[in-house]
């Protein structure tokens, strides 16, 4: 396990969903393999864990929208995991056939790699567990793709099961996992019974309404519902009693409205048409940045400034493809403001 750890971070740079990816496979290995090295079991289902994100491999400089697309796809599909687990281990049986026979390389392999798709598709990115029937991006929205209060836990008793071979403490991560996913369902549920008492003490008909965990966290959330021609945008707070802070809009992208020179029909029409399918069809328009956005993900859970969008504009030829924008800085003033609302400094209680 350590060895899986120290790879992730070679891999992930500060990004926490690696871990959390190979720390679940790991855990399900270790919690359903006999074997007397265990070890090296656990690290098989690490391994298989993270082997779906291969899928990042998977790009094109002609077209900035591919990885969109294959992103959470295949590689993630339940209907992929006996294919794509025995592909992890027959690439592993070489380095570790004198101590691991096929058969239990297999089935960590095989543990490891069905936990990847399902952890995804508890996030608000959107995951295509059903593909090749369905491109529906699947997102329960109960937990941040980043959340160290998950996974930590989960590390540490992995760890220590191994060093003291006590199934008990692998269970108890097991059970740590479960009880943390389903407290996500249960946060979600009060953020959107305060998100829907927002709309209405507005006066507003909310027509979609959407809710995803800030990152790191199940107790900060961003709401975001439709009314009329517009994105409203707020951070929910739940611990004891609701609370509610500050709020933010967005006009919703309309192609003929916002890019009237532009032909539908074309490349650029079809990136658009791409992109809001990944986004799940919540696409906003910043008029002053020509900026097409998803405005689901933001650095703080009460604005619109997105993390990436597409840049389209009137001098674009119709058979180019769009310019993919991204930005995921975070200044010290907006982190203070995150502190401030996951606190509830900043919030008003409902």
């Amino acid at each position: 396990m350590i060895s899986c750890v120290l790879i992730l971070k070679e891999t992930s740079g500060s990004n926490m969903d690696p871990i959390s990816q190979g720390a679940i496979g790991a855990l399900a290995a270790q919690t359903s393999v006999r074997h007397k090295n265990l070890a090296k079991v656990t690290l098989v289902g690490c391994l298989a864990g993270l082997a779906p994100d291969l899928d990042v491999l998977i790009q094109s400089r002609e077209d900035p929208i591919l990885f969109l697309e294959y992103h959470r796809q295949f590689t993630h599909s339940l209907l992929f995991i006996p294919f794509g687990s025995l592909l992890v281990a027959i690439t592993l049986l070489g380095f570790l056939k004198d101590s691991l026979n096929f058969k239990t390389i297999y089935l960590a392999s095989f543990l490891g790699f069905a936990t990847h798709g399902l952890l995804d598709a508890c996030t608000s990115y959107g995951t295509q567990l059903f593909w090749p029937f369905s491109n529906t991006r699947v997102s329960w929205n109960n937990i941040s793709i980043v959340d160290p209060l998950f996974t930590l836990p989960i590390i540490f008793l992995i760890i220590t099961g191994l060093k003291t071979s006590r199934r008990l403490i692998s269970f108890t991560a097991a059970g740590w996992a479960v009880i943390y996913l389903s407290l996500g369902f249960y946060q979600y549920e009060r953020a959107f019974s305060a998100a829907m008492q927002v709309a209405n003490a507005r006066g507003h008909r909310a027509e979609r309404l959407t809710l995803k965990p800030s990152f790191g966290n199940i107790i900060l959330w961003k709401a975001i519902y439709q009314h009329d021609e517009y994105y409203f945008i707020d951070a929910i707070r739940t611990v004891s009693t609701p609370q509610w802070c500050s709020g933010s809009t967005i006009e919703m992208f309309d192609f003929n409205r916002h890019t009237p020179l532009l032909d539908i029909r074309g490349q650029l029409g079809e990136d658009v048409e791409r992109f809001r399918w990944f986004s799940q069809d919540y696409l906003g328009y910043d008029a002053e940045d020509q900026l097409i956005a998803d405005v689901r993900y933001s650095m703080l859970p009460d604005e619109v400034s997105p993390m990436w969008g597409l840049r389209v504009n009137s001098r674009s030829k119709p058979n180019e493809h769009a310019s993919w924008w991204a930005s995921r800085g975070l200044s010290p003033q907006k982190l203070r403001k995150f502190t401030g609302m996951l606190s509830g400094n900043s919030c008003k209680s409902l």
